[in-house]
C-alpha cells in the first residue's frame, strides 16, 4: 500500500492549534499502521466513509483527517473540522 501526502493536508495541518498538530499526526501514523500491516480497523480510529472514495479519521471531536482510498493508495488530503471537511467535498 502506497501513502501521500497531498499538498493541502500540508497546508491545513499549519492552520491547526500546536498541540492539535501532533494529535493529527499521532492519528495519522495509527492509520497508516492499520492499513499498511493488514491489520484489523478498531471502532476507536473513528474511520467512516463519506462518499465515493474519501473518507475520515477523527481525533476526538472536532479535529478529523479526509484522505482518498482507491486500491493501493491513499492520499491524505485535509485535516480539519467538520465544516473544513464538508467543504472541501463540495469544491471535489
Amino acid at each position: 500500500m502506497k501513502f501521500e501526502f497531498k499538498p493541502s493536508f500540508d497546508r491545513s495541518i499549519k492552520q491547526l492549534p500546536l498541540n492539535d498538530k501532533a494529535e493529527v499526526k499521532a492519528a495519522a501514523s495509527q492509520l497508516i499502521e492499520v492499513l499498511s500491516k493488514d491489520r484489523e480497523i478498531y471502532q476507536g480510529l473513528g474511520l467512516k466513509r463519506l462518499k465515493g472514495d474519501f473518507w475520515e479519521v477523527r481525533y476526538g471531536l472536532k479535529v478529523r483527517i479526509l484522505f482518498r482510498w482507491e486500491g493501493a493508495l491513499v492520499e491524505f488530503l485535509l485535516a480539519g473540522n467538520h465544516d473544513d471537511v464538508k467543504r472541501f467535498l463540495k469544491q471535489n
